[in-house]
């Protein structure tokens, strides 16, 4: 896909692996909107890169995801490549949590992991379909092929948006075959999410390299870092490669 003079949203995209990506996609002449709920954290995003747009808003209230997308369809005008980066990540034990404080943690990461990205893409599509070429962006995990331990909710909202990638490029492919669904299956990655979490972490601004790399050459699963050697050890011992992740 030709990666300049595009409309890019990026989910997320004020911090880590988000902001990355919209600095790429800026520094290739793209037109970039980033969103996040923290105001103060778009501002200083967009004066480090440069020359792009923020719109506020909370991917767990649907009203903002609505909110957001008639900004798009008003103020921009258009959208051609849609990346759905925003996630968060709680490690709690289901047998020690308490109950209360836990069913309001899973309806925050699964909304903001999973309802989130399947909603805005919904509700994007009508403006992907107008371009002749677009593109929907899924930032999913190593975690969605082998989970750990002590984040199930996570790692099943990961494992879903895997699965939901390929069933929507199905769909693509038989009937919008100008919309690509690309999804970015990532290793652990050096963010504030990821803060006193295990080690090798890659630095996001790899993550943006490869994804942006792949994407140029329509690689629409991309195993980034070391995803590509769990995939392998996954497909040949997939009983040591959920060992290796059991306690990550």
């Amino acid at each position: 896909m030709k990666l300049s003079k595009q409309t890019v949203l990026v989910t997320g995209g004020s911090a880590g692996i988000g902001f990355e990506l919209a600095r790429k996609f800026k520094q290739h002449n793209n037109r970039v909107i980033i969103c996040g709920r923290n105001a103060e954290q778009l501002l200083k995003a967009a004066q480090e890169i440069g020359d792009i747009e923020t719109i506020q808003c909370d991917l767990a209230q649907e009203a903002d995801i609505y909110a957001l997308v008639e900004t798009l369809k008003n103020k921009v005008g258009k959208l051609s490549i849609l990346v759905n980066n925003a996630g968060v990540q709680l490690n709690y034990n289901f047998i020690q949590a308490d109950p209360e404080l836990t069913l309001k943690d899973i309806d925050w990461e699964i909304d903001v992991n999973l309802n989130a990205a399947l909603k805005l893409t919904m509700l994007c599509l009508p403006l992907l379909r107008q371009q002749p070429q677009s593109a929907i962006v899924n930032m999913s995990s190593g975690l969605a092929i082998a989970p750990k331990r002590n984040a199930p909710v996570y790692c099943a909202t990961k494992a879903a948006l895997h699965i939901f990638s390929k069933a929507l490029r199905y769909q693509m492919e038989d009937n919008a075959p100008n919309v690509a669904v690309y999804e970015a299956v990532l290793p652990l990655v050096d963010t504030n999410m990821t803060r006193g979490r295990g080690k090798g972490k890659i630095p996001p601004k790899q993550v943006a390299q490869e994804v942006f790399e792949a994407i140029e050459r329509d690689k629409y699963e991309i195993h980034v870092g070391k995803v590509k050697l769990l995939v392998l050890i996954h497909r040949i011992l997939p009983q040591l490669a959920e060992k290796i992740l059991r306690n990550s």
